[in-house]
């Protein structure tokens, strides 16, 4: 029975864990662990039947790993595949005359590949509701009209102003794609909306070109076209041109773009519009892994302006991101500050708040929610007027709502998922485990009669021997009612133990000989209880944490004795 299960697990083991290497191991280092494991394993060494059967199902594995890792073509397939990679047939033929480097290039080629045309079979609906709310009336309200008032009455707060649009993709050809978007507006009781149809084609691995035709109920029937290309390496451009029917008469526009990557980070653009709202604009963008910056110039017709925009981005695992814009408008609209933060708060969500200061426009709050590929966005307008009071309710107001939300319903939702996923990870692996269990008892059977040569030979150096070993969740002080999942590893971490030292490499322990997994899905910790030179000394180590003992400080203290 537990020869079978071993036999089961052969799929889901871990190459380089098993070995105890480095995933950047040397051929030498490679050669060391498979020399020392096939002498642990070796089934001459045990006459029971059943011992001896175990030895040589685990003597293969350790013999399939080497031969895996120590060929340069099958470590390179089997770091991107998997072993189910080495499986696939045509590998032999196609692939040995390429470096490992290629077959990792030809990997991402494929993927990107794959992943094209996977998208390409879904219709990739994108949504936008936008809901403007006037709420002006909290804070311009003069004296004049409090003396005048009866009562005083509720402050108006009233939506004026609504957008809504949506559009779907359907692929035609492995080329053409067709696009149907529609959108319907309205502000102060008077609105209308219009529907468009775009057909695309990809010409070539540098471009594409599409045609676009639409009608609406304000604006009559358009046609366009639109062509992009990549020039060059770092170069792109693209052109649109457009022809609006109305009651007005036809109104054609034109618009052309260039852009150039300055850097790996940065890329700037010029672009020309010319129709009714003619204008030439020059920017640049530069994107980090830490920050996005834009500066912006334009000069048109109707008005101009300059813009300088900043946003940091924290390093977390929320994706937070704090901006900050200034824009100058010349004319009418004179100068405007925003700031904000943008925050993820679930897989698929992604919360954002701005506060935009302007004159003549006043002080305004932005509302931003992104669910997978829709968009709600809720601007509310506070004031005409610069009220230091508007731009304080504006800033704490939705950081104290953001964190009520999130102790109340944020964080209890994504707990009682976790736990619901945590509990359908085990109840799946249960399986698993149980072979994994019975393939670590095997192991540390086989172990024995080394472990006991190991000992005494440490013993009589006063070299590493290791006391005890548990591998696990434990259980902190703060956790007192929760129940500590650990193993007892001490066989097979002593079977590790060479010239009194013990390496494990920055993996999971997991796929140790001898070792399994007492806690699917929850964070594992190693400690070990040993001793060198007749001290005994304690370490804990996490599970991806490489792990070195006895510490060099212990063999100095041994070298000044």
């Amino acid at each position: 029975m537990a020869a079978t299960a071993v036999e089961d697990d052969l799929d889901n083991q871990d190459y380089y864990s098993l070995l105890n290497v480095r995933r950047e191991a040397t051929s030498e280092e490679l050669k060391s662990s498979y020399r020392r494991l096939c002498m642990l394993y070796h089934p001459d060494k045990h006459r029971d039947p059943e011992l001896k059967r175990q030895a040589e199902q685990l003597f293969n594995l350790v013999h399939q790993a080497y031969e895996v890792l120590s060929d340069p073509q099958s470590r390179a397939i089997y770091d991107i595949y998997g072993k189910r990679g080495l499986e696939v047939e045509g590998w032999e033929v196609v692939e040995r005359k390429r470096t490992p480097a290629e077959i990792r290039e030809e990997f991402v080629r494929l993927q990107r590949e794959r992943d094209e045309r996977r998208l390409q079979q879904r219709t990739n609906p994108k949504g936008t509701i936008s809901v403007g709310v006037d709420a002006t009336d909290l804070f311009d309200r003069y004296e004049e009209d409090f003396e005048d008032a009866s009562s005083g009455g509720f402050p108006q707060v009233e939506i004026n102003k609504m957008h809504i649009s949506q559009s779907i993709e359907a692929p035609l050809t492995a080329k053409d794609t067709a696009v149907l978007s529609g959108s319907l507006s309205t502000h102060n009781g008077s609105g209308g909306g219009s529907i468009s149809l775009v057909l695309r084609r990809v010409t070539s691995i540098k471009g594409w070109g599409e045609v676009e035709f639409g009608a609406g109920d304000m604006q009559g029937p358009l046609f366009g076209m639109k062509v992009f290309r990549n020039l060059t390496p770092r170069c792109f451009a693209s052109a649109q041109c457009g022809v609006q029917f109305s009651s007005r008469g036809v109104r054609p526009s034109v618009t052309t773009l260039f852009a150039r990557h300055l850097d790996n980070n940065t890329v700037g653009y010029l672009q020309w519009r010319w129709g009714t709202q003619s204008s030439m604009n020059t920017s640049i963008v530069r994107d980090t892994k830490s920050s996005h910056f834009t500066f912006a110039l334009q000069l048109g017709v109707l008005h101009s302006f300059v813009m300088m925009s900043y946003q940091y981005k924290f390093q977390d695992e929320d994706q937070t991101k704090v901006k900050g814009t200034v824009k100058y408008v010349s004319g009418f609209f004179g100068t405007v500050v925003e700031y904000g933060v943008e925050r993820k708060i679930s897989q698929h969500s992604i919360l954002g708040a701005t506060v935009s200061i302007g004159v003549p426009q006043g002080v305004s709050l932005k509302l931003k929610l992104n669910r997978a590929s829709q968009t709600y966005f809720f601007p509310i307008h506070l004031t005409d007027q610069l009220l230091p009071s508007a731009v304080f309710y504006a800033t704490v107001g939705p950081l104290v709502f953001y964190l009520a939300i999130q102790r109340l319903i944020i964080w209890p939702y994504t707990r009682a998922q976790k736990e619901q996923d945590l509990e359908k990870q085990r109840e799946s692996a249960a399986l698993d485990i149980n072979r994994k269990k019975q393939e670590a008892e095997s192991a540390i059977l086989l172990m024995q009669e080394s472990v006991r040569r190991i000992i005494e030979a440490e013993e009589s150096k006063m070299g590493l021997i290791i006391l005890n070993a548990w591998y696990g969740k434990f259980v902190t002080n703060n956790r007192r009612q929760e129940r500590a999942k650990v193993i007892d590893v001490t066989v097979p971490l002593q079977c590790l133990v060479k010239d009194s030292k013990l390496i494990l490499t920055e993996a999971s322990k997991v796929g140790l000989p001898g070792f399994y997994d007492p806690c699917v899905g929850e964070e594992k910790s190693l400690k070990l209880l040993y001793q060198f030179r007749g001290l005994m000394h304690q370490v804990l180590s996490g599970d991806m944490e490489p792990l070195r003992i006895p510490k060099q400080s212990e063999r100095d203290i041994d070298a000044d004795m």
